[in-house]
């Protein structure tokens, strides 16, 4: 059975001017396949960990991911630590306007990481046309990215 699931919007034309700033001591890179896919990888399966969600190995993943018809690398978002370089945020989107998925590293959780991607992705799909954004989110999500969702302004869709 499919654990019930809650559709969010974002209404591009209600965003701000300015884009929220990452925490000192991280910056956004762009993404490099070769470097940061099977790190990416990694997050994404320890957040779902946490939350019970379903984990896939990375040799069934990017495969998957790259012939997807939606798929572009730069809608693939990367925050890492300027002091070794290490993924500490990333998120992949759909060219239709979808937040596939996004993960924080769990020492970098309410610094403000999750909030600069979000902010970044808006800001990409503003600027490429789109009026909304969506994703998809577990309705029995344990960590809060409902409540972190609908600050940032996302409403059921």
């Amino acid at each position: 059975m499919t654990p019930a699931s809650l559709h969010l919007r974002y209404q591009l034309d209600q965003m701000g001017p300015t884009p929220a700033a990452l925490p000192a001591g991280t910056r956004f890179v762009r993404f490099e396949p070769a470097h940061h896919a099977r790190p990416a990888r990694f997050l994404l399966n320890a957040a779902y960990r946490e939350g019970g969600g379903r984990v896939e190995e990375f040799d069934a993943w990017w495969p998957r991911l790259v012939a997807d018809e939606e798929y572009d690398p730069a809608l693939c978002f990367v925050v890492s630590a300027a002091s070794d370089d290490a993924l500490i945020g990333f998120a992949h989107c759909w060219t239709g306007a979808f937040i596939k998925d996004i993960a924080v590293a769990l020492d970098w959780r309410n610094s403000g990481v999750g909030t600069a991607l979000m902010q970044q992705i808006f800001q990409t799909f503003r600027a490429r046309g789109a009026g909304q954004v969506e994703l998809k989110v577990e309705a029995s999500n344990p960590h809060g990215a409902i409540s972190f969702y609908r600050k940032l302004g996302m409403k059921p869709a």
